[in-house]
């Protein structure tokens, strides 16, 4: 499962570093953006495999990003992780809508975040094959 790419958007430094470094450690490779809009025009341009964004960012916020992303034909079929502070609750109408594979409360672990991109990616990857 080496080799994959995943895109992280947040506006908090630390947390692109925290879990960059996670990913980075376990084969992952990591492009890194600290705005909605950086996000989608590296999302354009990379092609990663699997978006982690914060919803709360300047410019575009992660909702919106991911609103863009299924817009576009070329990433509209890159799974989302939404990452959210706990104050902001995403209902499941949205997260359907907008083909939000998982969202995730700030404060969250690394590892949480690690094992969820390792299940979408795997049920991606098997999906595919059936």
């Amino acid at each position: 499962m080496t080799g994959k790419k995943v895109l992280i958007a947040d506006d908090e430094i630390h947390i692109i570093h925290v879990v960059a470094i996670k990913l980075r450690n376990n084969g992952y490779d990591v492009v890194a953006a600290n705005n909605g809009a950086e996000a989608y025009e590296l999302a354009c341009r990379e092609k990663p495999d699997i978006v982690v964004t914060d919803y709360q960012m300047p410019f575009v916020t992660g909702i919106e990003l991911i609103e863009k992303l299924r817009k576009n034909d070329e990433t509209k079929h890159i799974p989302a992780v939404l990452l959210t502070a706990r104050s902001f609750a995403i209902t499941q109408e949205i997260q359907e809508s907008l083909g939000i594979e998982e969202c995730l409360s700030k404060p969250f672990s690394p590892k949480e975040l690690l094992k969820t991109i390792e299940d979408i990616l795997y049920q991606r990857a098997v999906a595919i094959r059936v």
